[in-house]
This record gives structure tokens, sequence and C-alpha cells, in this order.
């Protein structure tokens, strides 16, 4: 799915979803010499804050400098070099305007706060409502600048169903299609399992993906080998992503 040598892109939605989806795998690209790339998609706006100090920042225009800072830190840690928001620089150059992304917000649908959906917070330039052709293309903007080889985003449930994670599938699968490029899924498990998905156990990363969620600290609070989420959830860290070729 990801030959040696390939330029691999990821689309993620909001800055910290690049370390827990994918982390581990970012870091082993890289290692093994390919030419890795990340594209965010929104700034995490409507982005919940952690209790304590960083709590000033919710809802206010600092948060998004902030989460903008975080990112930067944690692409550090994992050895990402390159990366752009959606519809940023690589879209003009291919005579687009430049168009700005913001967070459409969630709900939880569940008591246990595993699976998301719509939360009505939805603003004009949310990444849900955007036109998936103006988005796609923007992306498809970026696969040219970028020689990418490969896209690799989430599966059709977006992981945990955040609108912004669902639009994202969207959007990947018609920006492949523009571009060219094949598109490999991270499958959303265990909402659901895909046959011959390729699992890439990668436990060695765990440190470095750990230094990695530190820098997201207005999101989250690292455990030792776990993540505790604004709400409270903990997570284990991530160290097996499995992946699934996209149909054509």
């Amino acid at each position: 799915m990801l030959p040696a040598g390939s330029r691999v892109v990821f689309l993620h939605a909001h800055p910290d979803d690049e370390t827990l989806a994918t982390g581990v795998l970012l870091a082993a690209l890289v290692d093994d010499g390919h030419a890795v790339a990340v594209v965010t998609a929104t700034r995490g706006e409507l982005g919940d804050v952690v209790p304590g100090p960083l709590a000033r920042l919710a809802g206010t225009p600092a948060l998004v400098e902030h989460r903008v800072g975080e990112l930067a830190g944690a692409l550090a840690e994992l050895g990402v070099r390159d990366h752009c928001f959606l519809g940023m620089p690589p879209a003009r150059a291919a005579g687009l305007a430049p168009r700005r992304y913001t967070d459409s917000g969630m709900r939880w649908l569940d008591e246990e706060e595993t699976v998301a959906g719509p939360g009505g917070q939805a603003g004009p330039d949310s990444l849900a409502l955007a036109d998936a052709g103006e988005a796609a293309a923007d992306l498809a903007a970026f696969l040219g600048s970028f020689g990418a080889d490969v896209l690799v985003s989430y599966d059709e449930l977006g992981g945990y169903g955040h609108p912004d994670h669902v639009a994202c599938h969207h959007v990947a699968v018609a920006a492949a299609a523009l571009a060219g490029v094949p598109l490999v899924e991270v499958v959303s498990e265990p909402r659901t399992s895909v046959e011959g998905a390729q699992a890439f156990a990668l436990e060695r990363y765990l440190p470095r993906v750990r230094d990695a969620l530190a820098h997201h600290a207005s999101q989250l609070r690292v455990d030792g080998d776990e993540v505790v989420h604004v709400g409270g959830q903990r997570q284990p860290i991530l160290t097996t992503v499995r992946l699934s070729r996209a149909e054509a």
C-alpha cells in the first residue's frame, strides 16, 4: 500500500488527529525514507480545552494560534517537515482562490462518548458544509505540488464519526480521483473491520508519539501509555494502524 520511496500525503481534520490516529505510522515512514506531508483541514477552532492554565483559551481566537503551534511541535517530534492547511499556498499556485475551512463542531451520540455526530455549531465556513468539489480541488492542488504517490485519510466512518473526519473522507476520495493517486484509508476500529486490511504494528515508536502528543496539551493529557482526552475519556496510545485500499 505504501511502496518503498513513495511520497505520501496524509489528510487529517484537526490538529492532534495526525498524532492520535497515525503518529506511529508518520514516524515510521519518515525513518524509512519516505517523503511525508500532512494536510490539516481545519485549525480546531471549536475544540474544548483541558481544565487548567490553558482553559482560558476556550472559545477565543487565541486558541487557534495556540493549536497551530501545538501542531507544529508535534509534527517536528514525528519528523514531518511538510505541512499545509487545506486551501492554502498550493491552491493559490494552482490558480485557485485561497480558502479557509473551519471546525464544524460535534456532539457525542452515546453515553460512553465514543461515537460522535453533527453538533449544530457548524458555521458557513465549516468543513462539513463546504463545497466538496472545491475542497477536493484544494487537496488535489497540494497532491500535485508535492508530487504525491499515495493519499492517506479516514474511511467512511471517520474513526469515531466526527463530521469533519467524515467530510475528509469524501474530500479525499474526490481529490485522489482528480490527482490520479491511490487512496489508502485508516480503518475505523473497533467500529468496523475490513477484510484484507494491512496492520502496521509499530510499538517501537511509542516514545516518540508520546512526546508528540505532549505538544497537544490544550486537547489532552499524556498519562503513561494512555491519553486522557478533554472530556476525561482514557484511550491507549495507538501503536498499530490498520490501512485498507479504497475502492477505485
